[in-house]
């Protein structure tokens, strides 16, 4: 019979069990800081350098950033649907998770389909982004009432109607 270890040769946990923000695949667990890590006084001195050096920007450039968002914002359909923790944005761009601090976008070529399902009870609805190297990417997002479950289902049809091109096998 084995005898079992109980101590520091175990190897702690990692994953969404214990972590909530977790994603497998598309963030690595937060590990102990490095040795070679700056202190925070001088990290908050070099974001404070990056303020300022935005702020000296030159119309010019602000105007070269700000065209390409009205552009996008006039293209098509966009779908929104967010809660207190998280949010979903899809546009002719792609589709944008959002949960908590973590966040990833797939563009439509990424995108293998994309599924929705309101639950029978409560106001839980659930929106999955299928990648083609079978992936999934699960988002709930709490409604404020069940009524508002057809409206994202409409949106979200319309989206896809529009940018969303399934391959014929």
């Amino acid at each position: 019979m084995e005898q079992q270890r109980i101590g520091s040769s175990s190897k702690p946990l990692e994953g969404a069990g214990f972590d909530p923000a977790f994603i497998p695949g598309l963030s690595s667990p937060l590990k102990a800081e490095p040795e070679d890590a700056k202190p925070a006084e001088e990290v908050e001195e070099s974001e404070e350098t990056a303020e300022t050096a935005e702020v000296e920007e030159t119309p010019a450039a602000e105007a070269e950033k700000e065209a390409p968002t009205e552009e996008e914002a006039s293209d098509g359909p966009v779908f929104e649907a967010s809660d207190r923790r998280a949010r979903i944005t899809a546009d002719a761009q792609g589709v944008r998770l959002r949960l908590d601090e973590e966040a990833c976008e797939f563009r439509w070529d990424e995108i293998g389909a994309i599924e929705t399902e309101s639950p029978r009870f409560g106001k839980r609805f659930t929106i999955t982004v299928h990648t083609p190297d079978r992936r999934w990417y699960p988002i709930e997002i709490e409604a404020t009432a069940r009524s508002r479950f057809k409206e994202w289902e409409d949106q979200l049809d319309e989206v896809l109607d529009a940018y969303f091109e399934e391959e014929d096998a």
